[in-house]
């Protein structure tokens, strides 16, 4: 197999399904691979919204936790988007979903909806997901809107609930981030919408 033929593979299959948004034209959604760490880091930097973890961490997540991620790729094969995620050791059928980041040439366009779409069919189907968690602060709009949409998408029900206040934090400042906690997630199977 040639590495073109890897990458389409790899490469998340995009159906007509109801209910579901697919990704942008020129853009592919993909496992994270290790030479794409770097590239996650810097979107996260240039965000300016997220909390920047170590380029290290990013690395760590692109080697460790692919099956539970996703990147988007534009036409030259560059990150321009992802979502990093893991399963709750406690809860395995519960994907809590670290940081969402799009590039800022790719915002408006439905990128980060597609990879939520993509990254729940893919571990429900793969992994037995049936259950999707984050934290989002109250003044971030965007990710407030974007897990809100996905639960109604799915007809899924969300709960709310503050999972660590201010003064869990030790900087100040710091807003509580509440915990979105969306199921049961009844995602389409890719197989049978064929």
């Amino acid at each position: 197999m040639t590495p073109a033929q890897a990458d389409h593979a790899r490469a998340v299959d995009y159906l007509e399904i109801p209910g579901t948004v697919e990704a942008p034209a020129g853009l592919t959604l993909d496992t994270p691979r290790l030479a794409d760490g770097a590239s996650l880091w810097r979107i996260a930097r240039d965000s300016r919204v997220l909390d920047l973890n170590s380029s290290y961490s990013y690395l760590l997540w692109c080697r460790d936790y692919p099956s539970t991620s996703i990147v988007a790729r534009d036409a030259s094969g560059e990150p321009v988007g992802f979502i990093t995620g893991y399963l709750r050791p406690n809860a395995p059928a519960t994907l809590l979903i670290w940081q969402v980041a799009v590039d800022h040439a790719q915002r408006g366009r439905g990128l980060a909806a597609a990879m939520l779409d993509a990254l729940a069919r893919r571990t429900g189907r793969e992994l037995g997901v049936t259950t999707i968690e984050t934290t989002v602060t109250p003044d971030n709009t965007a990710s407030n809107r974007l897990f809100a949409a996905f639960a109604e998408r799915h007809r899924a029900t969300v709960r709310h609930e503050v999972l660590f206040d201010s003064q869990a934090f030790p900087e100040s400042g710091h807003q509580p981030e509440v915990l979105y906690r969306i199921g049961p997630i009844r995602v389409p199977d890719v197989a049978a919408a064929r």
